[in-house]
């Protein structure tokens, strides 16, 4: 890629945003050197990469990335001998407790059943070093300091160190509180001066102390003493500190020759820790400008759903569809300056850069980008002083660069083509640039001012015309584009809302051409019915998800609904069984006492009563089958055809026959519910009968399709009633038993109102909040009489 078209496109201001979410300086340098790359099969990897990271903070939210550190320098002096410092060994340890923290972070997670699989690789790459992080971790604090317990040696060294200086301290504090010591020393502290204890004594007293003279106050007035008496003990002192400093050093070596015999372990872990850092360095960029990932092609095909510019905050850009590389391989965008064409055109070109480096694009999923061997553009006034070339000569220069160097596997990008010269040679030289260059195979985007381009479109193919919408009422560019339809000028209508005569602007008409007034009339007509034909779209859109979500909804109700019915008839089967039981029993008990009776008191009662009796008591148990009723599968032959009412048998309901879908499935009516049923579960009722139709009015009944809920966030108080109103009406023809009503939570005030005017609706046979996962008190349910 040209270091000039990726300054074009802005690719380095991307580079800038991607630092702010770097966790070292490994990462750092990743993205100090990205570059987009050309090959197919490493940006389809980068890509992996990047969702993967992305998923990863989707599901856990943070990755353990700290105290990670850049210790390339670190192992290199240690292999040739060098002796590293307490902070570089607490750097290389704190770099291998990072290895191991996000080798088993990694690990937790693939064996949650997460798919990961260029992590998993990664983590199966860090050598775990644990001995040499013990090492250094025993030998050296967290603070770079030497601790004791780094050698024996060195704890020996350090208890005499704390003993003499015990001793020294002892013998001065006994000076400093001696009766003449408030006279003759300056202050009664003890200090050290040249790492030695002194005391500070005043000019005329020095004789008294003896000693060395290691310094002396600016004034001159007070000496810092290292009195006479201890002289020795300072010595011995500095003695075990030079020691105390060999043994540190040889620590320090020792620590140092073990970081240098780990050095294929270390450097590995450094590359690791690396790519794993811009990895989710990625993502975060990812998500911090709402990207998603694209599909990766090598054909030349660009679709971008809802595409952003990722430098201009979201809350002002303005997003669009842009698709090249299939239908047609040029797009020509015509119109006004200042209505978002070289917008466009960067945005594609810098998706392109970004898709190419691994990085997310801000569009929706769906988007698809493909890999480009080059991008080139020409964008923007580069003209140059030094080389005192006009803007014209300066977009030639770079233009016959570009030709010389364009291929079947390029993109171009040429904003305002053919500008800054005469008109007419200009528009003539653009349509030779854009054939020259569709003859390579390239993909272009081209934006212009030139009417004459408008018609290019139209004669050639594999080339589309698009414009920026521009709205007329508020003289101000909407920056939505349009596909398929050529800009037009807007001059006259300006002029006419800026409050020119009409009179002039009538005679500017004259001027233009016929043709050129209808192709103007023709454009407008084509912008209208585009309009016209997105709104109809979108609406189709929401309607069908409706209609899905509403086809959905009523599906699993009904199969809930049976399921709940079957539940419920089989606990009344058993609990009568239950109690038919219980009776038998306690019949079974009553002829056992009468025998008994009769047998104790010689009653005159009859064994074959006795038996009549019983017989009697088990004819007036009911004779249940406790088992589950199943479906019976085999039918006589049947000649069904479309309107005969038949039973479902498997649901137990009845319903319609629409059309036969295939040799043993037909699509059955139950109420307002669709559904395919096997033929073998099917039981002829009747046949449709054919009836005389008359012309009747249309009206909304079972089969009018309503949403399950409806939703009121947002809305004013008096729409928002005026809606619930009609809503309650649509339900009720549809005949739902119960819906639910939106309303958030808010300040109440919508619903307190909503179920104010629901409470006395005379269909209404209650409402209550919502259930946890229902919406809560932000979701009122009604159920209708």
């Amino acid at each position: 890629m040209q270091q000039r078209v990726m300054r074009v496109l802005e690719f380095d201001k991307v580079t800038e945003q991607l630092l702010d979410h770097v966790s070292s300086s490994l990462g750092r340098d990743r993205v100090k050197n990205l570059i987009p790359s050309t090959s197919f099969e490493e940006v389809v990897r980068m890509q992996a990469e990047t969702d993967e990271a992305a998923t990863i903070l989707r599901i856990k939210g943070n990755v353990p990335l700290g105290g990670i550190f850049d210790i390339r320098q670190h192992i290199k002096r240690s292999v040739i001998g060098g002796m590293l410092s307490p902070q570089e060994l607490t750097q290389v340890a704190s770099t291998i407790h990072a290895s191991r923290m996000i080798r088993k972070f990694i690990e937790d997670i693939a064996e949650e059943e997460i798919t990961i699989p260029i992590l998993v690789e990664y983590a199966d790459r860090i050598i775990v070093l644990a001995d040499l992080e013990e090492a250094i971790r025993m030998a050296i604090d967290d603070n770079g300091e030497v601790l004791d317990s780094a050698s024996e040696t060195l704890r020996s060294l350090r208890t005499q160190l704390r003993t003499r200086e015990s001793r020294v301290r002892e013998k001065l504090e006994s000076m400093i509180r001696s009766s003449n010591a408030q006279k003759m020393l300056s202050d009664a502290i003890i200090t050290i001066r040249n790492d030695r204890f002194v005391i500070p004594v005043k000019q005329e007293y020095r004789a008294h102390y003896g000693g060395i003279i290691h310094d002396q106050s600016s004034s001159g007035q007070t000496l810092f003493i290292e009195p006479q008496a201890i002289v020795q003990l300072n010595n011995e002192l500095q003695s075990i500190r030079v020691k105390e400093q060999l043994e540190i050093e040889r620590i320090l070596i020792l620590l140092s020759g073990k970081v240098g015999e780990s050095q294929f372990e270390l450097e590995t872990i450094v590359e690791v820790l690396g790519d794993i850092d811009f990895m989710f360095t990625k993502a975060r960029y990812g998500a911090r400008i709402k990207g998603s990932k694209p599909e990766i092609n090598n054909e030349g095909r660009i679709h971008l759903v809802k595409a952003r510019h990722p430098l201009i905050p979201i809350e002002e850009v303005v997003p669009n569809d842009i698709v090249l590389g299939k239908e047609y391989s040029t797009i020509v965008i015509t119109g006004p300056n200042t209505g978002g064409k070289t917008v466009t055109l960067k945005t594609v070109g810098l998706c392109t850069l970004m898709a190419q480096a691994g990085l997310q694009v801000p569009a929706l999923d769906g988007s698809e980008m493909a890999v480009f061997g080059a991008v080139f553009a020409d964008i923007g006034d580069e003209q140059s002083i030094e080389q005192s070339l006009s803007t014209f000569s300066s977009h030639m220069v770079n233009i016959v660069d570009i030709l010389e160097h364009v291929d079947f596997e390029s993109l171009v990008l040429f904003d305002e083509l053919g500008a800054g010269t005469d008109p007419q040679e200009g528009a003539a030289l653009a349509i030779s640039i854009l054939d020259e260059v569709y003859k390579r195979g390239a993909r272009v985007i081209a934006t212009t001012h030139y009417p004459e381009l408008k018609a290019y479109g139209y004669n050639r193919e594999g080339v589309i015309n698009a414009s920026v919408e521009f709205d007329v009422d508020t003289l101000s560019p909407t920056y939505k584009l349009l596909i398929g339809v050529p800009g037009r000028s807007n001059a006259f209508e300006i002029s006419k809302r800026l409050g020119l005569r009409e009179k002039v602007i009538e005679t500017a008409r004259s001027y233009v051409s016929a043709n050129s007034n209808e192709v103007e009339t023709m454009i407008a007509a084509l912008e209208e019915s585009k309009r016209q034909a997105e709104r109809e779209r979108e609406e189709a859109q929401d309607f069908l998800k409706q209609s899905e979500k509403l086809h959905k909804d009523l599906q699993k109700e009904i199969m809930e609904y049976y399921e709940k019915k079957d539940s419920l008839q089989e606990k009344a089967k058993e609990k009568a069984a239950k109690i038919v039981e219980q009776a038998k029993e306690e019949a079974e008990e009553i002829i056992r006492e009468l025998r008994k009776l009769r047998m104790e008191k010689h009653a005159e009662v009859k064994e074959h009563e006795l038996i009549d009796a019983k017989k009697r008591l088990e004819e007036a148990a009911p004779k249940i089958d406790i088992t589950k009723k199943q479906p019976n599968m085999v039918q006589k032959k049947q000649s069904l055809k479309p309107g005969d009412e038949v039973k479902v048998i498997t649901f137990d309901q009845k319903g319609h026959l629409i059309e036969k879908v295939s040799d043993n499935e037909w699509q059955v009516q139950i109420g307002i519910l669709k559904m395919k049923v096997n033929e073998k579960d099917l039981e002829f009722i009747k046949s449709q009968k054919v009836v005389e139709t008359k012309p009747m009015a249309t009206v909304k009944g079972k089969d009018f399709h309503v949403n399950l809920e409806l939703d009121l966030r947002g809305e004013r108080f008096e729409d928002a009633l005026l809606r619930v109103e009609k809503y309650i009406d649509d339900a009720l023809l549809a005949g739902y038993p119960r819906v639910s009503v939106i309303h958030g939570k808010g300040t109440g005030a919508l619903r307190q109102g909503v179920q104010e005017y629901l409470r006395n609706h005379r269909s209404v046979k209650k409402i209550r909040f919502g259930e946890a996962g229902e919406g809560g008190s932000g979701v009122t349910v009604v159920e209708f009489k």
